[in-house]
């Protein structure tokens, strides 16, 4: 399917057509009609944006913090602005619910709203005196041009975990979004045009690993950040950091609940739903092990069950519709193998979400709310992200063997608990093998004063995104020692 409507490329202050040869189609996964087409932009256009970056930088790092952030604050309101309309864009291409989206922005607008502080978060410190006479100093300085390469699966949220700290700090900034969802992006830089940011300062650049190896390579660019898939998240970072890059790559997740005998049945259940299921499974804190502990696992599976048989899977605009559908027909056959393979490996179907269509929208990529129980942890299943509306269950008698199979995985992105006991909790919050650790909550997602703290094989780098590491990922450190002795002024 082919549409005469293609994306344009922001470079340089202007909307310009790409010269790409290749384009793809971004289709509605719910029902399947063609949005538009996305250029694979050649490397060409990514050097283009870079030097028009260089050039703008110098103007941009050299403007006072307090008047970079009047175009962050004025951008910020224009992203209020235009919610409803940004949340019907992410619905249509990604497949999420209307709600869903809306509360992607609302976190995205966060961290505009956080970067909006720089003055005080890119402040360096001071000693007098540090010899007689001697004063030392440090201060934090911009880098130059930063990239990001960001994922379908929250298409306002995550461009938004970068750049306003790189664009508050001083920083040039260019986006690669996911060929998948890049109308999203196109909206958010008619609002960063909008906001009046100079030209080159801020630059959107369509395209597929073309693009992306130019960004890698390209000399201009002193730092990547990067989220998607663990596998692309390596190669990223090494091709980066080989490059001389700093590089933040967020990766993949295998996200484990612990559910404990005295955890409140009926809460632990509707959090537990919204967390397996919400964006149809696909995102990076969604729990995919559910670990029910002695006692806890009648009562769980049971209401468990019923609540993924009873959820409304529609079109995310329809009023009343709990999930939608999962990215692309590739996805969808992928999902529906990996659940075949769990079957294979012993696991029991008890929910199965394979086959089954929307009236109305029977063209749709639909995989339903499943659930497979006793699921072996020594399986390849148990390992693998489905990244897709699967959760499965394994049991354990008690809490130590419980956090045993929450450590015994690659991933360290999330691990959560539900408990009403504080010492429990507190075992588990200190042993858990993970960077973000929820206590009866089901998406443990920081807010943007909190870094995103991913880690192992879900994170590759050491300053994650937003808050404070986002500061100190887009600024270097510069320590001045100075001396200023009398007899010098004496001679004036």
């Amino acid at each position: 399917m082919t549409t005469p409507n293609q994306l344009l490329n922001f470079i340089n202050g202007q909307w310009t057509r790409s010269s790409a040869s290749e384009a793809m189609t971004i289709v509605n996964p719910a029902t399947a009609e063609a949005l538009t087409t996305v250029p694979l932009s050649p490397g060409a256009e990514v050097d283009a944006a870079v030097q028009a970056g260089q050039i703008a930088f110098k103007e941009w790092s050299e403007t006072p913090a307090v008047d970079r952030i009047q175009h962050m604050f004025k951008f910020k309101m224009l992203l209020e602005e235009h919610l409803d309309e940004i949340a019907r864009i992410i619905t249509n291409e990604c497949g999420k619910t209307y709600a869903e989206s809306v509360g992607e922005m609302r976190r995205g607008i966060e961290n505009v709203e956080v970067a909006c502080g720089i003055p005080i978060l890119m402040q360096g410190y001071n000693n007098e005196d540090i010899a007689r006479g001697i004063d030392e100093h440090m201060f934090r300085q911009p880098l130059g041009v930063v990239a990001a390469i960001t994922p379908f699966n929250f298409p306002g949220m995550i461009p938004l975990w970068f750049l306003p700290y790189a664009l508050a700090t001083g920083n040039s900034f260019i986006l690669k979004p996911s060929e998948k969802v890049s109308m999203s992006s196109q909206k958010l830089f008619e609002l960063l045009e909008l906001a009046g940011f100079p030209a080159g300062v801020v630059q959107l650049v369509n395209g597929g690993k073309e693009t992306v190896d130019a960004l890698l390579d390209h000399p201009g660019v002193k730092a990547i950040s990067f989220v998607g898939s663990t596998p692309v998240a390596k190669y990223v970072y090494s091709r980066a950091t080989a490059n001389g890059k700093r590089a933040q790559c967020q990766g993949g997740a295998k996200n484990p609940v612990v559910i404990m005998p005295d955890a409140d049945m009926e809460t632990t259940t509707r959090i537990m739903a919204d967390s397996a299921f919400g964006c149809a499974g696909q995102r990076c804190l969604a729990a995919s092990v559910a670990i029910t502990v002695g006692s806890a696992r009648n009562n769980f599976t049971e209401m468990m069950a019923d609540v993924a048989t009873s959820r409304k899977v529609g079109y995310g605009l329809n009023e009343g519709v709990q999930m939608g559908p999962v990215i692309t027909q590739e996805s969808q056959s992928r999902i529906n193998g990996l659940i075949e393979k769990g079957a294979q490996e012993g696991a029991t179907v008890l929910v199965d979400g394979r086959q089954k269509q929307v009236d109305g929208y029977e063209n749709g990529n639909w995989v339903f709310p499943t659930i497979l129980d006793d699921v072996n942890p020594g399986s390849d299943i148990a390992q693998t992200e489905i990244f897709g509306p699967v959760l499965s269950l394994m049991h354990a008698d008690n809490i130590d063997s419980a956090i045993e199979l929450v450590n015994n995985r690659a991933f360290g992105n999330m691990a959560c608990i539900f408990t009403s006991n504080g010492a429990t909790a507190r075992q588990f919050r200190h042993f858990a093998d993970a960077g973000n650790i929820g206590i009866n909550i089901g998406v443990a997602a920081p807010m943007a004063f909190f870094p995103f703290s991913g880690w192992n094989a879900s994170f590759f780098g050491d300053l994650h995104a937003q808050s404070r590491h986002g500061v100190e990922f887009y600024t270097q450190t510069k320590v001045v020692v100075e001396r200023w002795p009398r007899e010098w002024s004496r001679q004036f």
